[in-house]
């Protein structure tokens, strides 16, 4: 079994890769530059060199592998337009990629967002049936990204799944909330109300693996969860009963912890479930 994984220099596709390598597929890592490899660097895999921006790059890394992980993406961009890009369009040049260059594929995953169903309005929870209703930039790229994806479901075993907000080892998405509470300073949603699902991303990446594993019908959307929908306030306490801190709590918008974690990230790129898209998921 061969694999592409995309972004596999993240913190959710460095994971993948490590699982992957021990299943003992042959993995392939494709990078916009070799230079940057991140975690993966020591890794007993492929790299080559191609960007979703450009279609005639990735003609290598798609060849004669029999699944295609999509993981690379941006969370944080300067221009609204970076998101639409790279999430949207690099997503439509991956696909095309795949149909005109591979006619053994097995399985193409994209991991999405829930970010792209966009928050549930009533109180309740969001099924993969429901309207789309993104609200962030970042969201709406995502949801072109899965609808470009499925106008080419016929044509290649695609299946898309939005994992929730993502934390565990090499996150960077909760690193704001840290350095906030390092600060003695606990930024919280001045709606007290407000919740968001998790996942952990040793939990995210099995799920990951099963999925491509399963028969599924091509077209098909999850989300991923662990089950349970947290305030977040109460992932606020409990950060700092960990680090030992007490904090002072700031009630903010939503639209300012948005910019607070786009500042305290430096505007870096992160996978799917970052700080700053995870208050509009549950």
């Amino acid at each position: 079994m061969k694999a592409l994984v995309t972004g596999a220099t993240g913190f959710i596709g460095s994971h993948l890769v490590e699982a992957l390598v021990h299943q003992g597929v042959q993995v392939r890592c494709q990078f916009r530059n070799k230079r940057h490899s991140g975690w993966v660097k020591d890794s007993h895999v492929e790299f080559v060199v191609g960007n979703c921006q450009d279609r005639t790059s990735l003609k290598q890394g798609v060849k004669d592998v029999d699944q295609v992980f999509h993981l690379a993406g941006v969370t944080t961009a300067v221009k609204e337009k970076t998101f639409f890009e790279v999430n949207a369009l690099g997503t439509e040049n991956l696909v095309q990629s795949c149909i005109e260059n591979n006619t053994r594929l097995k399985k193409f995953i994209y991991l999405s967002s829930q970010a792209a169903a966009g928050p549930c309005l009533n109180g309740g929870k969001k099924k993969e049936s429901d309207l789309c209703e993104p609200v962030s930039p970042y969201g709406k790229s995502k949801l072109l990204g899965e609808q470009l994806a499925l106008s080419h479901s016929h044509e290649l075993p695609l299946l898309i799944l939005r994992p929730c907000a993502v934390y565990g080892p090499r996150d960077k998405g909760f690193y704001a909330l840290f350095k906030c509470l390092s600060k003695r300073i606990k930024p919280c949603l001045s709606d007290r109300d407000q919740h968001i699902s998790m996942c952990y991303v040793l939990d995210l990446v099995r799920a990951i693996l099963l999925a491509a594993e399963t028969p599924t019908e091509s077209g098909e959307i999850f989300f991923l969860s662990d089950g349970q929908d947290y305030r977040i306030q109460e992932i606020g306490d409990t950060f700092a009963q960990a680090m030992e801190i007490r904090a002072l709590q700031l009630l903010l918008p939503k639209q300012m912890l948005f910019g607070m974690a786009f500042f305290l990230q430096n505007g870096s790129p992160e996978p799917p479930g970052s700080l700053a898209s995870c208050a509009e998921a549950r």
